[in-house]
């Protein structure tokens, strides 16, 4: 089994200052400073003898990005003194975890994506005993995954989607009646990476 220490001993030993895409292939579509900045938890809680990671399933009816699996988050706001304190936000407004449950492990990789936006990851752990709320204009369901399964590089899968006329290929992990795909399949895949 996987354990939270672990993550946190890869974590402290990693310079991430790199950037990655969504996918597999460089994004062409946008400059740098043309992306729209957004942050993301990577909200990790103890449940019985295991840890999991805490996924939401985005509401259908959102412009952007209905129906996907997504972490906790969204596009900074003038009133957001960091990227840090937008995820928080976020994790506050979509989920109810408020910022005294949480304790910030790390800033990872940016991640830019193919539909426009760079996205600062925060891995997180929440207090075992926090009660989740869900806001329903945008989140449809919370769930969550063991963090064994997502460090495991094996139930990683590799797919292919024509997008733009350009054939792109991009990562994928099914879990029970999830596909966990796009951008936060590409962050969970950097953090199975570290092993």
């Amino acid at each position: 089994m996987f354990e939270l220490q672990n993550l946190i001993n890869l974590l402290e030993t990693q310079n991430f200052n790199a950037t990655s895409d969504d996918d597999l292939m460089p994004s062409k579509s946008k400059s740098k400073n043309d992306l729209i900045k957004a942050a993301v938890l990577i909200p990790i809680i103890k449940r019985k003898n295991c840890f999991k990671v805490i996924l939401t399933k985005r509401s259908d009816n959102l412009k952007q990005h209905p129906g996907q699996i997504a972490f906790p988050g969204g596009k900074l706001e003038k009133t957001d003194s960091s990227a840090e304190a937008a995820a928080l936000r976020e994790a506050y407004e979509e989920i109810g975890v408020c910022s005294s449950d949480i304790k910030i492990l790390a800033q990872i990789a940016t991640h830019n994506t193919i539909t426009g936006f760079q996205i600062s990851p925060f891995v997180a752990r929440v207090k075992d005993t926090i009660s989740m709320k869900i806001q329903i204009a945008e989140v449809a369901e919370i769930f969550e995954v063991p963090l064994s399964y997502l460090m495991d590089k094996s139930n990683y899968r590799i797919e292919t989607v024509t997008w733009n006329n350009n054939k792109r290929y991009f990562y994928n992990i099914p879990y029970g009646p999830y596909y966990i795909w796009g951008a936060t399949a590409r962050i969970l895949k950097g953090l199975a990476d570290l092993r």
